[in-house]
């Protein structure tokens, strides 16, 4: 290991052990949203089907729209983090796969695969960037709902595909279980997938804007 990245190395825990420092070592209790998620049958009776589509997606927009996904998908290559989306600090970069740049300061060095709530660390197997074709912040709803359905940005996934992945994907399941001091997102992963699954039933319409 080079001595570049023993000195990245060490300003990354410096940097967690001093916001350390401002979280209580003991448990913290799990902070909750006050933003309600509805269910997707709430929907049902919204009698045209694409209204009732693009209601569903912007109901969905309440999970989408949330600091727990949007830190992850940023529109340049550095992410944010916190309820307010400051830019991370350390600094790190995306890299060529989401996971930091190689030889230089991966996510891995300080998120592993569980929260570490004494230094106020994210933590998940998954843990990284999504893909500039996925950037969310500064979009629209409706422009983030057509790259989600968008194969060639979508990482190759159908529309079953999205589906499941919003549905059982853990590291999405996180935004639920964020631990630390952060603001969990709307609902539950299971009301959300289910709002989405009804979305792609009901035509996978997008909002305008």
């Amino acid at each position: 290991m080079t001595m570049l990245k023993y000195g990245m190395m060490a300003l990354a825990a410096g940097a967690f052990a001093a916001v350390g420092l401002a979280v209580a070592s003991s448990a913290m209790e799990p902070l909750k949203n006050t933003v309600t998620l509805k269910a997707a049958s709430s929907f049902d009776s919204i009698k045209d089907k694409t209204a009732r589509s693009v209601a569903l997606f912007q109901e969905a927009g309440k999970v989408i729209n949330s600091p727990r996904c949007m830190n992850c998908h940023p529109a340049g290559e550095r992410p944010t983090q916190s309820d307010k989306m400051t830019p991370h600090q350390p600094l790190v970069v995306r890299g060529v796969d989401g996971h930091g740049p190689v030889g230089g300061l991966t996510c891995a060095t300080c998120h592993h695969e569980t929260n570490f709530d004494p230094a106020n660390v994210p933590g998940n197997p998954k843990w990284g960037v999504a893909p500039l074709e996925m950037a969310w912040q500064g979009k629209s709803l409706g422009q983030i709902c057509e790259q989600i359905k968008d194969i060639k940005r979508n990482g190759g996934k159908s529309l079953d595909a999205i589906v499941k992945h919003m549905d059982e994907d853990e590291l999405v399941g996180w935004a639920w279980a964020p631990g630390g001091n952060r603001i969990p997102a709307p609902g539950t992963q299971k009301a959300f997938g289910d709002i989405i699954k009804a979305w792609a039933d009901a035509g996978a319409t997008c909002p305008n804007s």
